[in-house]
């Protein structure tokens, strides 16, 4: 079987307030303030202000002192996805879109799904024909319109924000006018880790794909160091599958820029999926965060994520998607490397299994 970017067996539920909360923001005889007040409220009850938990096990078991697991799953439908798909359900809201479009291998499609359908804006999914996910299924029942197209992951993007900016939808694609809000809303991860803590940790690590949450966790510590708020700015690990996301690959070369990788030479896996591409669509935002926090970078194989993902059941009680798991991996690589001092490290888990 061939699982693309799947969490299994999400729930995809929000609570009973939320869904009469949606009736209203759906209502269009109702005041356009008003229902946005409405999808506002959906927000603060669903999505974010997920756990952040001291993994005492794991510190027994690597010899680390104080590691928080910050466990995305806890959103709707089960990961970190759904804070920039309400963001933008808002924005679109706000701005009396009709129409929400994007491309997708799964998760992001499943968010994008959930959020239009609770504020009644409708939802078209371009996947491409190639692509099978366990996920397609939620979509449909969510209320979205799947769309097969021919090409590559990369090539249906830009094929679905032609076809956005043709129509007049609202385009909820990567890399694309709504980058920063996208990095805005993943920014609000640093903020719940400082609240939670009282200051940034020393390190944080989370796997990279196209390298927006990646950023946006960034950005949203530097902003807080700015302020005056924390007394450092965490050095970023970041992580991903060997040899195939240009993030990690441009790190490790020393480049100044995210250089593209050969599509034809990835090869991907029910395990490695979420995490590969050749071209990242945030990669210079990414690139420039794990450089000027002075972070660092890894390859980490899909064996290694599978034991993970194993050990975080085993010994934490955490479920989590094996590709989730490469920023903690990272991070714990490091550790072995350089033995780090006692402080506080955060590694981002960002689906759950």
């Amino acid at each position: 079987m061939n699982l693309r970017d799947g969490v299994k067996n999400a729930d995809n539920k929000v609570s009973l307030e939320s869904n009469r909360l949606a009736t209203f923001v759906k209502d269009k005889s109702k005041s356009l303030v008003d229902r946005i007040e409405g999808f506002e409220d959906i927000i603060s009850l669903e999505v974010g202000d997920t756990g952040l938990s001291r993994a005492k096990t794991l510190e027994r078991e690597f010899n680390l002192r104080q590691l928080f697991i910050k466990y995305e799953g806890d959103n709707p439908t089960g990961t970190q996805k759904d804070r920039i798909a309400f963001a933008q359900i808002y924005d679109a809201l706000r701005r009396e879109y009709e129409v929400v479009s994007l491309a997708t291998c799964g998760n992001y499609g499943v968010a994008m799904a959930l959020a239009a359908g609770l504020g009644g804006i409708q939802c078209k999914i371009y996947i491409p024909e190639t692509y099978h996910t366990e996920r397609v299924f939620e979509m449909e029942v969510l209320g979205a319109k799947i769309i097969r197209l021919p090409g590559s992951y990369e090539e249906v993007v830009k094929r679905s924000s032609e076809l956005a900016q043709q129509h007049g939808w609202y385009d909820a694609n990567p890399g694309g006018a709504n980058t920063p809000l996208q990095i805005s809303a993943y920014a609000q991860i640093a903020y719940e880790i400082y609240e939670d803590l009282g200051d940034a940790p020393k390190y944080c690590a989370a796997p990279v794909s196209n390298g927006t949450l990646f950023a946006g966790i960034y950005r949203g510590f530097a902003s807080l160091y700015k302020k005056g708020k924390t007394s450092r700015i965490p050095k970023m690990v970041a992580a991903s599958s060997t040899r195939k996301n240009p993030i990690v690959q441009s790190f490790i070369q020393g480049l100044d820029y995210c250089k593209d990788l050969n599509p034809e030479v990835i090869k991907e896996t029910k395990y490695n999926e979420p995490l590969i591409n050749w071209h990242s669509f945030d990669g210079e935002e990414a690139l420039y965060a794990i450089q000027k926090s002075k972070g660092q970078a890894y390859n980490v194989s899909d064996k290694k994520m599978r034991e993970m993902s194993s050990i975080l059941l085993k010994k934490e009680g955490f479920r989590i998607l094996p590709a989730s798991t490469a920023g903690l991996i990272g991070l714990l690589d490091l550790h072995e490397k350089i033995n780090f001092e006692p402080d506080r490290f955060v590694a981002v888990l960002t689906a759950k299994q």
